[in-house]
């Protein structure tokens, strides 16, 4: 999709700033500074990560296309590390422990084996009490191109992970089939 410029998620961050901002704000608001290391799963071009960084977290992006890594790093990224992995194989891109995950529209794309080793992935390397904040749109009819996920579906995935939060999110001026299927944050934290 890089390839033939076709990204319409990367609109989500425009139609949904002041969402986005909102939602971390609230998991930043008990946290002691410094904030600790964030990872951004499946952070395509960058479009979430730099603003981990300026909110004070020693901010990690990783997604498994190249060219879309090589974007992100064109960018100003000072204090962010980039890499090219796979989010279904974390423990193999050696990337340390984290106190917080970031998920917006990555988990939602895969299907229940590969929601399951990201489960894994991303429990290997939570730190104690790490939260993860993933946004994902619920099942539709074109689930299998578009992706989505169920609540119960999040939950299997994550075992040890307690569900704090269950919220809306907001998807207006989005344009494309996904807002229509019930868009939610999840927020969860490590029980380890």
């Amino acid at each position: 999709m890089y390839r033939l410029g076709y990204t319409p998620w990367e609109r989500y961050g425009k139609a949904a700033a002041t969402s986005i901002a909102a939602v971390l704000d609230r998991e930043e608001g008990d946290r002691s500074r410094p904030l600790g290391r964030a990872l951004d799963l499946g952070c395509g071009r960058g479009q979430f990560t730099p603003d981990l960084a300026r909110r004070g977290w020693e901010a990690v992006g990783i997604d498994y296309v190249p060219a879309a890594i090589e974007a992100a790093k064109s960018r100003d990224t000072a204090g962010i590390t980039y890499l090219v992995g796979d989010v279904t194989d974390l423990r193999s891109a050696d990337l340390g422990t984290f106190d917080f995950f970031l998920d917006i529209g990555c988990f939602q794309g895969f299907d229940s084996g590969r929601r399951s080793a990201v489960g894994r992935g991303v429990s290997a390397l939570a730190r104690r009490d790490a939260t993860l904040l993933i946004l994902a749109f619920g099942p539709s009819r074109m689930r299998s191109r578009i992706g989505g996920v169920s609540q119960a579906e999040v939950e299997e995935a994550f075992p040890q992970w307690e569900l704090l939060t269950v919220d809306p999110a907001e998807t207006a001026g989005l344009g494309w089939p996904m807002n229509k299927t019930e868009p939610q944050w999840y927020r969860l934290r490590h029980r380890a």
